[in-house]
Parts: structure tokens; sequence; C-alpha cells
């Protein structure tokens, strides 16, 4: 178990890193539910565009890592 100042530090080094992490969750959550509660979608499709979110942020984060490296 690591202790509360590893942690602290931890958060401390990765910011921005989980800044960016919860920004795009609640922006994404956001979007998804806002179209839902609009559209009034089946419940099995908004579960589907959820679980799409996991799998924009890899997409997203990757890419932006890859036009990082490249630069």
């Amino acid at each position: 178990m690591t202790g509360l100042g590893e942690r602290l530090e931890a958060l401390r080094e990765e910011r921005w890193g989980m800044l960016a992490d919860l920004v795009f969750a609640i922006v994404w959550v956001t979007l998804v539910d806002v179209i839902f509660r609009f559209l009034e979608g089946p419940q099995w499709a908004y579960y589907l565009f959820m679980l799409a979110g996991i799998i924009a942020y890899f997409g997203f984060f990757a890419s932006l890592d890859l036009a990082r490296s490249e630069q």
C-alpha cells in the first residue's frame, strides 16, 4: 500500500495529464447525455456511446502523442 505522500507526489507529477483525463471524461459524458436526452434514443445505444468514449479517449490521446513525437 502506498502512503499518502507518495500519492500526492504522483498527483503533482501527473497533474496536467490527470486534468486532461478528467476534462475529456466530463465533456464526453455530458455530450452523450445531452444528445440522448434530446433525441430520446434507446438505452442500449446510450451505453454503446458511453463505451465508445473509452475508445475515443485512447484514440485521441494516442494521436496526440504521435503528433508530438513527429515534431
